[in-house]
């Protein structure tokens, strides 16, 4: 039985590994803010040993990988995306608990993208170099934008209008997007911000100058990106800042 023209045992196998990553988020959301190395002993001898089955985690990743494979097959740009999908949900669990994303995190964010982004443009001859160039784009302006209004409110109240975690994390993100879908990561994020703060705000469950994180709304626009036909995104994108009045 087919899928997509896809083997169905081939989705089994991704949604079984989907599964284990999804527990080994769990371990690197541990380790990573106390500075531990995620591929060490500890995993075995202290982790596996008590953890319990984080089955949101666990879930959430395997139908992520199922998508994926849906959607690109068997690609490089479904094994690009199945490092990435873990990555970013361990960004969301430690930046919304903690207020922190890794410096490491980061770091591997930005190697796996920079490694992605040689890898396929070699691989790719009759586009290569737009590729490259266009994810070394997607670096400057993911993290340019974000460093600039880190910039601006450092200026105007006095203190950083976000984390510096944030502007590494945009760069990094850049790398596998590319310079256009990465502008949107940004308008979707900061709309997403903006409707959650009222929210927030509205239910009086933050004051007005508590420090809301806002790396999960880099995550949750980078996955929108992700898994949401990037023609369909534009248009809605356009019709909410048109207000309805944009055709396409």
């Amino acid at each position: 039985m087919y899928i997509n023209d896809i083997h169905i045992l081939n989705y089994v196998l991704v949604g079984i590994i989907g599964l284990f990553v999804g527990q080994f988020v769990d371990w690197c959301n541990k380790a990573l803010p106390e500075y531990k190395k995620v591929f060490s002993k500890q995993f075995f001898t202290e982790y596996l040993k008590n953890c319990k089955p984080k089955y949101i985690l666990m879930i959430l990743t395997a139908i992520s990988y199922l998508v994926l494979l849906y959607m690109f097959g068997v690609s490089i740009t479904f094994l690009q995306y199945a490092v990435l999908v873990p990555m970013l949900l361990s960004v969301f669990c430690i930046d919304l608990k903690l207020q922190i994303i890794p410096n490491r995190l980061n770091l591997t964010l930005f190697e796996t993208g920079l490694f992605f982004t040689f890898l396929t443009a070699i691989l790719d001859t009759s586009r290569g170099l737009n590729i490259f160039t266009d994810n070394i784009l997607g670096m400057l302006v993911g993290g340019g934008i974000f460093l600039l209004i880190n910039s601006i409110g450092g200026l105007i109240a006095g203190k950083e209008a976000m984390g510096f975690g944030d502007v590494k994390l945009m760069g990094a993100l850049g790398l596998f997007f590319g310079w256009f879908p990465i502008i949107i990561v940004s308008v979707i994020a900061f709309l997403l911000a903006a409707i959650i703060s009222i929210v927030i705000l509205i239910f009086r469950r933050k004051q007005i100058n508590e420090y809301i994180p806002f790396g999960p709304f880099i995550v949750a626009a980078s996955l929108i990106v992700i898994f949401t036909p990037f023609e369909l995104l534009i248009t809605i994108v356009f019709k909410i800042f048109t207000l309805g009045m944009y055709q396409g």
